[in-house]
């Protein structure tokens, strides 16, 4: 069976990604710092008949990132890394002038620091896998200027530019960052705690990165809405 590193699995889109893969057979190795929640994902996945591994810690730990990896061998591989995990930088969100350049450092290591540690732990194995693929979950606010989403937009837009390069580098490999659009998800919820309009559920967009692991098309960033939309 095919095996995915999925961080940030706990809950959103994360764990609606792994449910819809361990469907499909996927063993999977899953990652999110809150250990009870994620020890009760895990429990549900496995009830698909496959096999899942829950590592609770902080994608920003390096020891944390090896013991992913290593999980991954243990199964067979790495078929799929998806860097998920994602950390705003303030919460709520604050203008720039406001921004903790702390939080803005935590948003950096989380979203774009600790994902390429984890790409390069992973590297050896995504090579040695016919269908090695790199997921990195993006936001519109990577490439469009939204008030008070400033230092969380920079991450992303960092992380846009490495996964391109990353795509460059290992022609191999499928690397696609991908804008997810509008959900409903605590880190949303988080962000902007005033904002009570409806959102889609996670799961709503799950089937857009399905078809890219069906497809297979060409490294680069893709959004959610246009795959859903068959665009």
């Amino acid at each position: 069976m095919p095996v995915a590193i999925i961080t940030g699995a706990s809950k959103g889109l994360g764990r609606a990604l792994a449910e819809a893969l361990a469907a499909r057979g996927w063993d999977l190795v899953l990652d999110a710092r809150t250990a009870e929640v994620l020890k009760e994902t895990a429990a549900a996945l496995a009830g698909h008949g496959t096999r899942v591994t829950a590592l609770p810690g902080d994608v920003t730990d390096p020891a944390h990132r090896s013991e992913l990896v290593a999980a991954a061998w243990k199964l067979g591989g790495v078929d799929l890394l998806v860097n998920n995990a994602s950390a705003l930088g303030a919460e709520p969100l604050a203008r720039l002038e406001g921004l903790p350049l702390d939080g803005l450092r935590r948003a950096l290591e989380v979203n774009v620091v600790a994902a390429l540690g984890l790409v390069k732990e992973a590297l050896p194995l995504l090579r040695a896998s016919e269908t090695g693929t790199v997921i990195t979950v993006s936001s519109d606010a990577a490439a469009e200027a939204y008030e008070t989403w400033g230092g969380y937009g920079a991450s992303k837009a960092a992380l846009d530019h490495l996964a391109a390069v990353l795509g460059e580098e290992e022609p191999r490999l499928r690397v696609w960052a991908v804008d997810p659009g509008d959900m409903a998800t605590d880190l949303y919820a988080a962000a902007v705690p005033d904002d009570g309009d409806p959102r889609p559920e996670p799961a709503s967009v799950v089937p857009a990165f399905l078809r890219l692991l069906d497809e297979r098309p060409a490294s680069g960033r893709y959004g959610a809405p246009s795959l859903l939309e068959g665009r």
